[in-house]
This record gives C-alpha cells, sequence and structure tokens, in this order.
C-alpha cells in the first residue's frame, strides 16, 4: 500500500526464510496510517499462510524513529488508520492479528505509544542502545490503547508496570532490558542485523514444533489470544468515555500548541 505521492508506506522483503515488514514513513516518525495498517496486516497474513516463512521481523525505516504511534493527522482528517477490511487486527494490521509465526520487533529508534504497543505484541524485541520505550497517553489525556494497558503489566514487575503507566514517562532501552521487556540491546545502526541473528536461531528448529509451542504459551484458540480478550473489551469501554471527556480534547489540543494541558477532570 502507498501513501498518496510518497513512497510505498510499508516494504516487504525476505531474508532467507525470515519475513522483514518495513514501517517506510521516516518523514512522519513511521507513524501509523490506513496504508501502513493495510501493509502490515497483509504482510502478516502473507507469513501466515506461506510455509516457507518461518519467522517475522518488523522495524522503521531510518535510523531515528521505529514507530511514534497513531499518524495524528490523519486522525485530525477524520481517516480511518486501521485496515478497512479488517479492523479486527488493530493497531498497525498487528496488535491484534495473531500469527503462529514467532514475530521479532527490530526497534530502530525511539518507539513510544504505539511503537511500544508494537513491541508488546511481538515475540521477542531487540533494540538499538538509543532506543526509548513508554506509553505516554496519559500526558494527552487518553490510554494505551492498543493493548498497551493490559500488556505492560504483563510483561513488567507490576510496580514497574505501573509507574510506566501513570507517569507516562519512557524508559531507556538498557532500563527496558533490565527490566526484561526486550531480549537484547545492541549497538547503534546494527539492530536489523540482530533481528534477524535471533531469527535464525529460532527458524533452525522445527517449525510445526515451534507454532505449537507459541500457541500453547500465549493460550491461543482458534487463532485468538483467549486471555487478552477481557483486556481488549476493557480498553474499549474505557476509550469510548475517555474519548468524549474535554480532557481528551485538551491534551492533543495543547501538544499541538505546545503548551502545558490544564485538566478538569470532566
Amino acid at each position: 500500500m502507498t501513501d498518496p505521492g510518497t513512497q510505498p508506506a510499508v516494504l516487504v522483503g525476505r531474508s532467507g526464510d525470515v519475513l522483514i515488514i518495513t514501517i517506510n514513513r521516516p518523514e512522519a516518525r513511521n507513524a501509523i496510517n490506513a496504508a501502513v495498517s493495510i501493509g502490515v496486516g497483509e504482510a502478516l497474513e502473507e507469513a501466515q499462510n506461506d510455509p516457507a516463512v518461518r519467522a517475522v521481523v518488523i522495524t522503521g525505516a531510518g535510523e531515528k524513529s521505529f514507530c511514534a504511534g497513531a499518524d495524528l493527522k490523519a486522525i485530525s482528517r477524520r481517516e480511518n488508520i486501521y485496515h478497512p477490511d479488517h479492523a479486527e487486527w488493530g493497531f498497525a494490521g498487528y496488535v491484534h492479528h495473531f500469527i503462529d509465526k514467532p514475530t521479532i520487533a527490530a526497534v530502530n529508534g525511539t518507539a513510544l505509544g504505539g511503537g511500544t504497543e508494537l513491541a508488546l505484541a511481538s515475540d521477542l524485541v531487540v533494540a538499538d542502545e538509543l532506543a526509548k520505550f513508554g506509553l505516554p497517553e496519559v500526558k494527552r489525556g487518553l490510554i494505551a490503547a492498543a493493548g498497551g494497558v493490559f500488556r505492560i503489566m504483563d510483561q513488567l514487575p507490576r510496580k514497574v508496570a505501573m509507574e510506566l503507566l501513570l507517569t507516562g514517562e519512557p524508559l531507556t532501552a538498557s532500563d527496558a532490558w533490565e527490566w526484561g521487556l526486550v531480549n537484547q540491546v545492541v549497538k547503534e545502526g546494527s539492530v536489523l542485523d540482530a533481528a534477524l541473528a535471533l531469527a535464525a536461531r529460532v527458524t533452525v528448529n522445527a517449525p510445526l514444533s515451534v507454532q505449537a509451542s507459541k500457541r500453547v504459551a500465549y493460550g491461543v484458540d482458534d487463532g485468538v489470544i483467549v486471555g487478552d480478550e477481557p483486556g481488549w473489551d476493557r480498553t474499549t469501554r474505557e476509550m469510548q468515555t475517555l474519548i468524549r471527556s474535554e480532557d481528551a480534547k485538551e491534551g492533543p489540543l495543547a501538544f499541538a500548541e505546545k503548551r502545558e494541558p490544564v485538566w478538569q477532570a470532566r
């Protein structure tokens, strides 16, 4: 899928038995719009349905940003940033889109908000030493609605996760590694090679065994992580209420106007 008048929003390539998905909007810090959700979602389907694909790596173009989250400009134009035919795949066509093949996030730069949620949705994570992770949605009058709120609680110690959620402050790559949020931190510029090396350690194993292990580990029935569904339901209910609040309007407006928000708790 291509953004109007620009390069393809998502690049899909192969390195042996690994499918590489690259979010290709570096000028927008690889923010997610409809073109990205379509490209990523359909690439995952390709990986799921092709026996020759043994693993997937997702990364961002450029050196500064893995993914800056949702494209706020697209949202302000009232554009649908989800896949038009598969909204159930969730943000970026990825966060609610289970596939049997192992997924590895190669986090090449800043991964705040939706970028962290892409990492949380991946099986393994390799981070550039300059990467940052965080869920700053509370600073904008929102919540991390792409699985971030409940997944961060599963993947970090409770007190650490709550500090991230309630302060909205980021973690460095080294802190993320220390707390077990990422598998490896690597030197600047080497994250994709490191992710492919990690993938090779997985794909050398029997593919059906790897896929079955992933399904059992996540508690998957009929392609759905059953234990996550209550979290998705709660997230939807809370967002439906929050999005109508004055504070949800004030947060993005204050950000755009480069000022501190004035919260009213209503």
